[in-house]
């Protein structure tokens, strides 16, 4: 099983969501976040003084997905989040060992 977590632009929340079920994810956690990369923030004008955002509003989509599923869900998620911009966002993958379902005891692939 493999843990994949994106980070990926606000806007672009609901296209990954749907593109998403469509490659067979059954469910997502999503967490409002901040932060920077190469964008570096960026300067806004707010009642005529300029101030300087460090931390841009991001979305983290976490999912575990089966193994030959992993494929799928990353070509899934780069083409609804990307927009060819810098800014875009990332997306991580990284081995998951056990996972129980707490209501039923479901453990491994069938927990998901």
């Amino acid at each position: 099983m493999k843990l994949i977590t994106a980070i990926i632009r606000p806007f672009k929340l609901d296209e990954v969501r749907e593109a998403l079920a469509q490659a067979g994810v059954s469910g997502i956690t999503v967490t409002e976040v901040k932060g920077f990369g190469r964008q570096k923030g960026h300067t806004e004008l707010y009642r005529g003084a300029e101030y300087v955002v460090d931390f841009l509003p991001k979305i983290k989509l976490e999912t575990v997905v089966a193994d030959e599923r992993q494929d799928a869900v990353l070509e899934a998620i780069r083409q609804s989040a990307g927009t060819g911009k810098i800014g875009d966002g990332k997306v991580f993958v990284a081995d998951i060992e056990h996972a129980i379902r707490i209501r039923t005891g479901e453990i491994g692939t069938d927990a998901l």
